[in-house]
């Protein structure tokens, strides 16, 4: 097992490093920078800016450096000074403070939304592979196609309207008007509370319809081989039986999913928190791609790149806990 940690550590260096050159090559494969797109936005205005403003601005953001030296000032900065740059289009302000500012809301709602699907999804998934073919199962069925099958900007829009017209609440955001810019309090808590349920459960419902479906696969795939016949022969009850091997191996999969998990907790729904103006890390990523903000795009991706690569390796050795299987194989590797 530590040799499958360190061969992995390692690993996850060289990747990171790959991910990171990638990353910065690919941010700068548009046509222009920064400069050009303040340039087309004063035109846009009817504004002019001269040569000597242009090379100013290229100079003070230095842009006007070669690639490598613009790559290497980024990266060293992360890597020895766990500085992440100045944002171009934010007034230059580090980018770790722009990203770790929104990083609280994004946390919280996929926390709550992924304890959402997984409440509402594991029982269901259970009882519709136990009762195949029941009333229940074609019930569960019918609206885990539907869940999965609705966009969730059409969700949202749809419930937004709703919760306007007929409950008096604001539509979009995570706070009233009132609590925007307000100090946190109790107050501001639970009119977060307020706003925090319709995000969770448009984001959550086709989260919810997908986990169901493969819940009650995975279940129906372990019901009917021998162990299971063989444990029911001696006599023990079914729902011991039930939840003891079946529903454990059926859960195999979810936990090699859970690298997924550190990313999606960053990054969240950007479509969704966009149509619904939620203050979370997707819609600043956009903005940052569309302005060719270098250094904060290129820290966004590198941020989920790791998040990945580390959640990856968690998935793993959380999977040999689970899985006494793949345990020994790692360590007989």
């Amino acid at each position: 097992m530590l040799s499958f940690l360190v061969r992995r550590v390692g690993l996850m260096v060289v990747t990171l490093w790959a991910v990171s050159l990638a990353t910065f090559v690919i941010i700068n494969l548009p046509p222009g920078d920064y400069v050009d797109t303040l340039q087309a936005q004063a035109d846009a205005r009817g504004e002019l800016m001269n040569d000597d403003q242009i090379e100013g601005l290229r100079s003070r953001y230095g842009l006007d450096e070669p690639f490598f030296a613009q790559y290497w000032k980024w990266i060293s900065g992360i890597i020895f000074h766990l500085d992440f740059g100045q944002s171009f289009g934010y007034e230059m302000r580090p980018v770790g403070d722009l990203i770790w500012d929104r990083v609280g809301l994004s946390f919280f709602l996929s926390i709550s939304t992924m304890l959402f699907a997984w409440a509402v999804a594991f029982p269901i998934g259970i009882y519709s592979a136990v009762r195949q073919y029941s009333a229940g199962d074609y019930t569960a069925t019918f609206f885990g196609f539907v869940g999965m099958a609705v966009p969730e900007f059409m969700l949202a829009l749809i419930l937004m309207y709703i919760g306007m017209r007929y409950f008096g609440q604001s539509p979009g955001g995570l706070f009233s008007p009132e609590y925007q810019d307000a100090a946190w309090n109790l107050g501001k808590v639970l009119d977060l509370a307020s706003h925090m349920w319709l995000p969770i459960l448009i984001i959550g419902i086709s989260g919810t319809a997908a986990t169901i479906r493969i819940t009650r696969a995975n279940l129906l795939d372990e019901l009917f081989k021998p162990y299971v016949v063989a444990a029911r022969a001696k006599g023990l009850p079914e729902w011991k039986l039930l939840l003891k091997y079946p529903v454990r191996m059926s859960l195999s999969p979810f936990f090699s999913t859970v690298g997924w998990l550190l990313p999606a907790l960053i990054s969240g729904e950007t479509i969704i928190s966009i149509v619904m103006s939620l203050p979370t890390t997707g819609p600043l990523l956009l903005t940052g791609v569309e302005s060719q903000d270098m250094y904060l795009v290129g820290s966004f991706v590198l941020i989920l790149s790791a998040l990945t690569v580390v959640g990856t390796l968690l998935s793993d050795l959380a999977l040999a806990w689970w899985d006494p299987r793949i345990r020994h194989r790692y360590e007989g590797g």
